[in-house]
Formats: C-alpha cells, structure tokens, sequence
C-alpha cells in the first residue's frame, strides 16, 4: 500500500483549549478516500525520560502523586522540554532538579510517542551515568520521593502492575537491553 493510501489532509483547524501546557484542537481532516471527518487532538511541548544508572548498577526512581489518576506512581525521572529548550538540557534539568543528581555521561537513546490517538506529544528517552548528587532543586509545589532500584526489579515492578507508567516502561525495554549486555553500554 502506498503511502498517500493512508495519509488525512486538514481541511480546517480550530482551538478548543489552550492552557498553560496543553492545547486542545479540534481539525477537519480529508480521508485517503475523499470523505471528511474531525479529529480532536492535544498539543503537547514534549517531554525527556531519564534512565540514571548509579554505580552502584541500581536506576533512580521517583514515587509521585499524579492528580489524573489520584494515586502514587514509581517512575523514571521525566519532565516537560520547555520552549526553545534542546532535550538533552531538559533531561540534565531534570535530573539535577528532581533527584539531586548531575550526571557526567548522557546518551540519547530514542523517541517514543505515548498518546498517537490523541496528542503530538513525543517523549526523548536519555541514558545518564557517571551520577554526583549536589542537591535537588524542585519547582514550587513537586513533592516526590527518590527509590533506587535494579533494572530486574523494575521489570519485575512492571510484571506485578507496581510500574504502569507508560514512559518508564517504553525506557526500561532500553534499560533492560543494556542492563542484559545485550546492547552495548552508552558511554
């Protein structure tokens, strides 16, 4: 199949929302076969994911509550790319904020889009080693809990339903691979 066979056209595009984060919009769009449906989508700035392997061979994790979901969640350190930001100095950002960690080494390691049904949003995975912890610096308002925990452990987290998050599952199949000596380790 070709992929004009597959691809919709915006006819038009109209804001729903726009909030201090997201942006909702609601586009007209032209199917491969001519007929005209909506889509309704959210904007999102993007986001990093950070895989912080310690020498001791344990991954940094964060135990937070998410208001969505009014419960805690065990998850890799992350956070929104702000405007005009490169990745790799959001995911450096972040770390050092969230968990009080600079990290000699950094890798990029992939892309992962976690919502393709209803949001651009696209998350960049990052492999930090050579960890010093200078202390944290969280924003106003971010109470968090940091965990170290094994690559084994974490999967097994994700087996028993303890580790849901989609982003920290997507980074620990790469954390795993490296962890296994089946992919070579980011220097």
């Amino acid at each position: 199949m070709d992929d004009a066979d597959l691809i919709e056209h915006t006819v038009a595009s109209e804001p729903v929302f726009d909030g201090k984060l997201l942006h909702v919009r609601r586009d007209t769009v032209r199917l491969p076969n001519g007929h005209e449906t909506v889509r309704e989508w959210i904007a999102h700035p993007g986001a990093v994911v950070v895989i912080a392997a310690l020498d001791n061979g344990k991954l940094l994790f964060e135990r937070q509550f998410r208001y969505p979901l009014q419960r805690i969640f065990v998850e890799l350190p992350a956070g929104k790319i702000d405007p005009d930001e490169h990745p790799l100095d959001t995911a450096k950002r972040e770390l050092r904020e969230e968990t009080g960690h600079q990290a000699k080494f950094w890798r990029h390691l992939g892309t992962m889009h976690p919502c393709i049904g209803y949001s651009d949003e696209r998350i960049e995975i990052f492999w930090a080693h050579g960890l010093i912890y200078v202390g944290h610096q969280r924003d106003h308002g971010e109470f968090l809990e940091i965990i170290e925990m094994s690559v084994a452990d974490a999967i097994l987290a994700v087996r028993d339903g303890e580790i849901t998050d989609g982003k920290t599952i997507s980074a620990l199949m790469w954390a795993d691979k490296i962890d296994s000596g089946a992919w070579p380790a980011p220097e």
